[in-house]
């Protein structure tokens, strides 16, 4: 049953006081996304953010000039509101971890080769074992029960897929598509995330960071730069050049007097092996 527009004006108003309680506001694109993949989104989110369908003029006004300005050019026809406490990157990665299998259609591009293994099915003998030989699937009976004889790749990556072939993956169980959602755009306290900053690995990003860090420190070594990371590094550097100058000037230092010192014994201790005189 269709709004009042005093109902509207109340939604949009709840909606507004929502938005403003949370840290995070996201765009999910649900153009294609089956009610039931929205479903397991949904619980998945709970309790600590919530999924808003509603109409997209809805969301619009609730979302404000401000607001819509940064998420307007991400909306599609159908678009969900994302709301949480939670950091972009944390909220992207839960919705994107919500996946579902779907079954093939004819003439739908294969996302990579399909393949049928060798081995018994569940299927039950009778007319399906004529539509797996139709779609150039090799299958006996054994016991009562329906074999695939052989390894096959029934259809190639990026290749169509015929209507006998979508019929047998269907008749096998066979889900060779995987639907994702994800979130297009997300708007956290002044910065605004695309989905290519979203989509960032969490590993990846550690590496790059370890990486980099890396670099940084050998190049502030070699320019001679101090920090906080290396300073331990110089003080060493210089210790080791102070001690090395006070050796070859035998500076009347207390710390060299002493390595002088025990140079001297050592060597002693060597001439006295040489020429077998006790020291």
């Amino acid at each position: 049953m269709p709004m009042l527009k005093s109902q509207k004006v109340e939604y949009v108003k709840k909606l507004q006081k929502e938005i403003a309680s949370y840290k995070t506001a996201a765009v999910m694109p649900i153009d294609g996304v089956p009610d039931r993949l929205l479903q397991k989104v949904r619980n998945g989110l709970r309790p600590d953010a919530q999924l808003i369908i509603a109409r997209k003029t809805l969301l619009s006004r609730a979302l404000g000039k401000e607001k819509l300005a940064q998420f307007e050019k991400s909306m599609g026809k159908n678009f969900a509101l994302v709301l949480s406490n939670k950091e972009p990157f944390e909220l992207y990665k839960k919705i994107n971890s919500s996946r579902l299998r779907l079954g093939a259609k004819p003439n739908q591009v294969a996302p990579d080769d399909i393949t049928i293994e060798p081995g018994e099915t569940s299927v039950a003998p009778g007319q399906t074992v004529t539509e797996l030989k139709s779609a150039g699937i090799d299958v006996k009976i054994e016991k009562g029960k329906v074999v695939i004889s052989k390894k096959k790749v029934l259809v190639e990556r990026g290749k169509k897929i015929s209507g006998a072939v979508a019929n047998a993956l269907k008749i096998l169980d066979i889900k060779p598509f995987e639907i994702s959602p994800k979130l297009d755009i997300a708007l956290s306290g002044s910065l605004v995330y695309n989905s290519q900053a979203l989509a960032i690995d969490e590993e990846f990003a550690r590496g790059e960071l370890v990486k980099n860090f890396s670099e940084a420190y050998a190049l502030s070594l070699e320019a001679g730069i101090v920090t906080t990371y290396n300073a331990n590094v110089f003080i060493l550097r210089a210790y080791r050049g102070a001690i090395a100058v006070g050796l070859e000037s035998k500076a009347p230092e207390e710390e060299i007097v002493k390595m002088l010192a025990a140079q001297a014994a050592a060597q002693a201790g060597e001439l006295a092996k040489k020429t077998g005189v006790n020291a």
